[in-house]
């Protein structure tokens, strides 16, 4: 695993305001506490490859991180991007296996990181943890279906409009004029087009001020106007 120092700017907190552990008894945060270590990561640091043994599971405290799937070809299947109060890793964290896709920094950031023989012990003693969990894989089941799907079934413009509310709602209810750090090689790569043609689509809505392109991200500025769209054509 490629990942940065460590550090402990006060854990407690940082789990207790965790959006997973939020709300949990007093004696589950401090046994989380005391089994787990927050983690500086750099900019497009590796945290795992796809095939490697999982024993780990990660909460983001800040940064975001990029599930993809590497091809034979040299391309990337872009799963998912995780965003702070997000957590990653748990299907081999769960079960002890392999992972599934590769994580990588997309930018600076911190990560919490609990083992899970650390963590087993306590899903046993606390099923309200292992609810949690059980609700987040549904949640990512449902959403590699749906992203599935939209490949097969749905044009170009409606794939990149759901990809594109899909983050900009991840990002919370603050949203509103906060840039969503992804390049446009990432976001082709998420909804199975090429790079012009998701450049094509993007030029086209910032003329129309949906949304303002950034150097490595954009700003949704009519996010009510990609749901119109959408809704138009599904």
């Amino acid at each position: 695993m490629h990942i940065g120092s460590t550090l402990r700017p006060d854990p407690r907190a940082l789990i207790r305001n965790h959006p997973f552990f939020n709300g949990l008894d007093e004696n589950i945060i401090s046994q989380l506490v005391a089994h787990s270590i927050t983690r500086k990561v750099k900019k497009n640091a590796v945290v795992f490859r796809k095939g490697d043994l999982g024993t780990t599971l990660y909460l983001v405290s800040a940064g975001v991180v990029r599930i993809t799937t590497p091809s034979g070809q040299g391309k990337d299947a872009v799963f998912n991007l995780i965003l702070p109060g997000e957590i990653f890793g748990e299907i081999a964290f769960l079960d002890g296996g392999e992972r599934t896709a590769d994580a990588i920094m997309t930018d600076a950031g911190e990560l919490i990181v609990i083992e899970r023989r650390d963590f087993m012990p306590l899903l046993e003693a606390h099923p309200e943890l292992a609810t949690r969990l059980l609700k987040i894989l549904c949640g990512r089941l449902r959403k590699t279906s749906e992203q599935v799907e939209d490949i097969i079934f749905l044009d170009l413009p409606i794939r990149l409009a759901k990809a594109v509310l899909y983050l900009h709602r991840q990002a919370g209810p603050g949203a509103a004029g906060k840039e969503i750090r992804i390049t446009q090689r990432e976001l082709s790569q998420m909804v199975g087009a090429s790079r012009e043609g998701t450049n094509r689509e993007l030029r086209n809505w910032e003329q129309r001020k949906w949304l303002k392109l950034k150097r490595a991200g954009l700003v949704v500025l009519a996010p009510e106007a990609l749901t119109r769209l959408i809704a138009a054509e599904t």
